[in-house]
């Protein structure tokens, strides 16, 4: 009997099958790709996959039809998508890029703590780092469609904090081994979650604080179990749209040139989301109770200081870091 992951990869084979003699895709044989997203529906980022999705229907005439999943529906996890995409268990997905450095250590990059400072920086660390995370998921029998950032980052938990000292020994929600020698330093105790588990883990009492952008702090209704949020803005977390390139080399040249039109036109409105994202959400955390306010200064002191030295250990790990980091800090005028 077949197991999950084969029935998925032989559906999206099949999906991507629908192409007639010659390379012309039969009107009524339409390709029909389904889209793993781990966040939930109500989240900005599945809302651009979804008008993604409706652009390239309609542009194509029906000819290329994306279904979006969400919620992690279809059984691929966050942190297993490079792979679920590369063999093909579905055509195409969308994932974080921290949540996949197993597989692509470089997509790491920006979730260096303290390495970046907005979105104007973070659009020149990704001129000078995307054709490298390109090129390594092509290695990985995939094609990125379009790069879009979470906003900023905050930490959330059940009573105010006015130091480091009041860090030791929480047990915090973190996302890959980065943030979890962070919190280490700090003093936390590390928990790794995806999206979908986080809030299972508070409600059984498994952490006691979360990191993560306000829109998911909404989405997940973290009022029901913390009260108080800082906006730390400790890293950056980007979303990569991807598609299987098998799926995507069955297409005909046209109707991939449409595609990756769409993508380019749309990548800059989605980021133009993201910055609108963290004030609107941060004023729905106050209005269900939260507090929502910068950290303590003695707090931030304490965050740079025991992440000091965590740029060097990711290019000792990732030697070809190192050249996109002098670069990076040459251009935004900070010196190393």
């Amino acid at each position: 009997m077949m197991d999950r992951r084969q029935v998925l990869r032989m559906a999206a084979l099949a999906g991507g099958a629908a192409v007639a003699g010659g390379g012309a895709l039969r009107a009524q044989s339409p390709v029909r790709w389904d889209i793993s997203i781990p966040w939930g529906p109500a989240e900005f980022h599945t809302r651009n996959a979804q008008r993604f999705a409706e652009e390239v229907r309609t542009a194509t005439n029906g000819t290329v039809q994306m279904t979006v999943h969400a919620g992690g529906s279809l059984g691929v996890r966050a942190n297993e998508t490079v792979r679920a995409v590369g063999d093909g268990v579905v055509p195409m997905a969308e994932f974080a890029g921290f949540q996949n450095v197993g597989d692509v250590p470089i997509l790491g990059i920006e979730s260096i703590p303290f390495l970046v400072a907005n979105y104007d920086e973070l659009q020149v660390l990704h001129s000078l780092v995307r054709e490298t995370w390109q090129r390594e998921l092509e290695r990985r029998n995939q094609l990125v469609l379009y790069v879009v950032p979470w906003p900023q980052q905050l930490f959330y938990f059940k009573r105010p904090i006015t130091s480091a000292a009041d860090l030791r020994g929480i047990r915090m929600r973190v996302y890959d081994r980065v943030t979890a020698e962070m919190s280490t330093r700090l003093g936390m105790v590390p928990q790794q979650l995806t999206n979908p588990d986080v809030v299972p883990a508070l409600a059984s009492g498994r952490v006691d604080a979360v990191m993560t952008s306000a829109t998911t702090a909404v989405a997940q209704r973290y009022w029901e179990f913390l009260r108080h949020a800082y906006t730390t803005n400790h890293l950056w977390a980007s979303n990569l749209m991807v598609v299987n390139l098998e799926s995507w080399r069955r297409l005909p040249q046209a109707t991939r040139d449409t595609i990756q039109g769409i993508a380019r036109r749309l990548e800059p409105e989605f980021w133009n989301v993201s910055r609108g994202e963290h004030a609107t959400r941060s004023a729905e955390l106050v209005a269900n109770g939260m507090t929502v306010e910068d950290p303590p200064p003695a707090l931030v002191a304490a965050l740079r200081q025991a992440t000091a030295t965590m740029a060097d250990d990711f290019v000792r790990a990732n030697p070809a870091a190192g050249p996109v980091l002098a670069e990076f800090r040459r251009r935004v005028g900070r010196a190393a």
